[in-house]
């Protein structure tokens, strides 16, 4: 399995929140839904995302944007456009100017009509459905521009109309129209993705990080990597740290804390018991490494999850 594959094995949405809204200017929605992550794209129109603390950025039709939920947003015909309604992941059709409300599919939100543009937004509500790594490796604010995706057009039609089954063809929905955009940006030319998206393309950095993710827990040296791949410890450095933009240890290190996040958060297994899972002797050991990477102690990032993103 690649490097993005094995990223991409944790993305399993859960209860999805879905909504289609149509609008008409002047409008301006203030996003407050408190998800991890948030993608919308046009059906039709255009919109502006304008995050704080950042360039506002233009979403065309069929474009998908990716947004990051530490990024606080609105969503708007014009960066200018004061938002006049604040969204939470409950208000499906709320009532402000510019957005209709008629009644229809709990999903949806007024007709549309050739004057109106048309916004479909879909959001991961637990954490634990995304893999900590991928999360940190997107920037605040993600537009892929229009492609294929019938992903994006299978949501537009299931949340047309309720169906039975349908919160379950919603997830697994939300989370192809995820791996469609973020594969749209890898493929981008001159995109600026993680280097370790593209590593995998190199035979030596490639090989070497497939043993990493096959094995984390494994006690690796480069002398040990090197064997593994066929080569030397000097030519395994270098080709490595220019392919992923960093030494194998200090990779395997970063890996290994990002898997070790990601099973505090998901499961309830004891921190000694995620160190020896990840390739610590035990707990110490795990909470200093953890510490000098993220900030806090493994107890403190598992404390800090919210009840809705607990095991269970």
């Amino acid at each position: 399995m690649d490097v993005v594959s094995e990223l991409l094995a944790d993305v399993r949405a859960r209860g999805a929140v879905f909504r289609r809204t149509t609008m008409r200017p002047p409008w301006a929605l203030r996003m407050a839904g408190g998800a991890p992550l948030t993608l919308a794209t046009m059906l039709r129109g255009r919109a502006w995302i304008v995050p704080d603390r950042h360039e506002p950025v233009a979403v065309g039709t069929g474009d998908v944007a990716l947004v990051r939920g530490d990024v606080p947003y609105a969503v708007a015909d014009d960066p200018s456009t004061t938002p006049s309604l604040v969204v939470t992941s409950a208000d499906y059709c709320p009532s402000a100017r510019g957005v209709e409300y008629a009644p229809g599919p709990a999903r949806t939100c007024g007709t549309p009509d050739e004057g109106a543009a048309v916004l479909l937004s879909g959001a991961f509500e637990r954490r634990g459905e995304l893999s900590e790594r991928l999360l940190r490796a997107l920037p605040p604010v993600l537009v892929v521009p229009a492609g294929p995706s019938p992903s994006v057009e299978s949501v537009a039609e299931e949340v047309a109309e309720e169906r039975p089954g349908q919160q379950v063809v919603l997830d697994r929905l939300l989370d192809l129209m995820l791996v469609s955009a973020l594969r749209g940006w890898f493929d981008t030319p001159g995109a600026d993705v993680p280097a370790w998206c593209r590593a995998p393309a190199d035979p030596v950095a490639g090989a070497a990080l497939r043993l990493l993710h096959d094995a984390p827990a494994h006690p690796w040296t480069v002398a040990a990597l090197a064997g593994g791949v066929g080569v030397s410890r000097a030519a395994l450095a270098r080709r490595f740290t220019a392919a992923v933009g960093e030494p194998p240890m200090t990779y395997l290190t970063g890996w290994r804390i990002a898997l070790a996040a990601d099973l505090l958060r998901r499961t309830d297994d004891t921190v000694a018991t995620i160190a020896r899972k990840v390739g610590y002797a035990n707990a110490f050991a795990l909470s200093v490494a953890f510490k000098r990477l993220r900030g806090v102690r493994p107890g403190d990032h598992r404390a800090s999850r919210p009840a809705q993103w607990r095991a269970g």
